[in-house]
């Protein structure tokens, strides 16, 4: 089989696709013909060596995939030959032809799910959903603020808050991408190339502030929405795109009784699959339903996943970059 090959920490632009062996098969595993891998900042962050799991080289980048099963291990009896599946990969490995992992990290998808739709699937709607849910705790008529709102990860978050009752405010940087914040469900809009998001958040909720702020950006965005939270907020940290992690100040966190919590959905999933796997298949019947409607920016083909990666760091693009095979 083909896959694409990282040999040493640096750019996207050093992957190359090569011939790999295809992976052999355990009891307890299934064999994944992939059609499309999502394409993730944290994949950036992998290939760079500055992601939190570092595997032993050459490795195959990739968080989440979607394909045929094409065989399960002897253990396996939840899944068959020929179901379309999509899967989340922990350690990487979906910018491949195959895949083998786990059964329990493998969830069906529905007859009228494109592979492209899939593979953009699990990691942004899974980490919104258990930000959102498990650990933020938003409950339905809370003000919930949506950092980098039109990115592949806000931009689910958007639509997961509305659904669960939220009132949205979303900031992003343009007007293109604030409109399409706005057609998944956003209520208000801030774009942060001019305007405060401080002085924004408090006009919009008459001074009150937001109940709870959704940041994969951090940086100056974090330390803006830090200051304008209500009584009890819960700032959820998802990761820092914005380029700069910021430190937070423990006076502001103590006078308003704010929590800041951070969100790993990866090593969720490796901890707890059956977990992951639930709320992602009522995701997909969210999906099903009509309430989440995926958006895709760009496909690329697997040969380019270098190209797919800078554009996704580029941040010129609203949703999510696949890749397909």
């Amino acid at each position: 089989m083909k896959a694409i090959r990282c040999r040493a920490w640096g750019a996207p632009d050093t992957l190359r696709l090569e011939e790999a062996e295809s992976p052999s098969l355990q009891p307890h595993q299934v064999l994944i013909r992939v059609r499309a891998a999502g394409v993730n900042f944290a994949d950036t962050l992998m290939v760079g060596g500055s992601y939190q799991v570092k595997p032993p080289f050459p490795f195959t980048p990739g968080l989440e995939a979607a394909g045929e099963i094409v065989e399960t291990g002897a253990a396996v009896d939840s899944l068959r030959a020929g179901q379309r599946v999509l899967a989340v990969l922990r350690s990487g490995g979906g910018y491949a032809e195959e895949i083998v992992l786990d059964a329990a990290a493998v969830v069906p998808i529905p007859a009228a799910m494109d592979f492209v739709t899939a593979a953009a699937f699990p990691v942004a709607y899974g980490t919104s959903h258990f930000a959102l849910t498990h650990r933020g705790h938003l409950q339905a008529g809370e003000t919930l603020l949506v950092l980098g709102a039109a990115g592949g990860v806000g931009l689910t978050a958007v639509e997961i808050g509305k659904a669960i009752g939220a009132r949205i405010i979303a900031a992003a940087g343009g007007v293109e991408k604030l409109e399409v914040a706005r057609s998944r469900g956003a209520d208000e809009l801030i774009d942060y190339r001019t305007e405060s998001i401080r002085d924004r958040v408090r006009a919009l909720t008459d001074g009150k502030g937001a109940d709870v702020v959704f940041d994969p950006v951090g940086g100056d965005a974090f330390d803006q929405a830090l200051r304008a939270v209500n009584w009890e907020a819960r700032m959820l940290v998802i990761g820092f795109a914005g380029g700069r992690i910021q430190a937070v100040p423990a006076n502001l966190i103590l006078v308003k009784n704010i929590s800041v919590i951070g969100v790993v959905w990866g090593a969720q999933a490796e901890r707890d699959p059956v977990l992951i796997s639930r709320n992602l298949a009522e995701l997909l019947r969210w999906w099903e339903a009509g309430r989440l409607k995926p958006l895709v920016a760009r496909v690329f083909p697997l040969a380019e996943a270098g190209a797919a990666m800078n554009a996704l760091l580029s941040r010129q693009y609203a949703g999510k970059i696949v890749l397909e095979t």
